[in-house]
């Protein structure tokens, strides 16, 4: 695998794409915080929602594929429903993680959205335009 930085792409047009990614796979209610200047372990923050812990799985893979199709490793991390093992985790559905260094994606289900509040968290994020184009056929 080559490095970002050697296919020359920014950290947000790595957002953009990651977003693009989920997109193609349905994910809803998708937004990119940029997080410079907030934190010092990323650049951006990518948001996505499934409808269901299987969506939440496929977004995620097909994310780290199309990654992996330009070059860019990303380290997958995943809370599935039914793999909790305390009882204040139930219920709270799917959370999938996409970590390429520059840019984390946040893929949830619905419920653990809004449980873990990330765009209240990180409301002084400045949230960046996102365009969805149609995936070429």
């Amino acid at each position: 695998m080559v490095s970002i930085r050697s296919k020359a792409l920014t950290s947000k047009q790595l957002a953009a794409k990651i977003a693009q990614f989920a997109y193609d796979k349905k994910a809803l209610d998708i937004k990119i915080l940029d997080m410079r200047g907030l934190v010092n372990f990323c650049d951006f923050f990518v948001l996505a929602t499934g409808t269901s812990d299987r969506q939440v799985k496929a977004i995620a893979q097909d994310i780290e594929i199309g990654l992996s199709e330009i070059g860019i490793k990303a380290h997958l991390g995943r809370n599935i429903k039914g793999t909790h093992t305390t009882d204040s985790a139930e219920g709270l559905g799917a959370w999938a993680l996409l970590d390429t260094g520059d840019v984390i994606a946040h893929i949830f289900e619905p419920n653990a959205r809004e449980f873990y509040g990330l765009e209240h968290l990180w409301q002084d994020a400045p949230s960046v335009t996102y365009k969805e184009r149609k995936k070429k056929a």
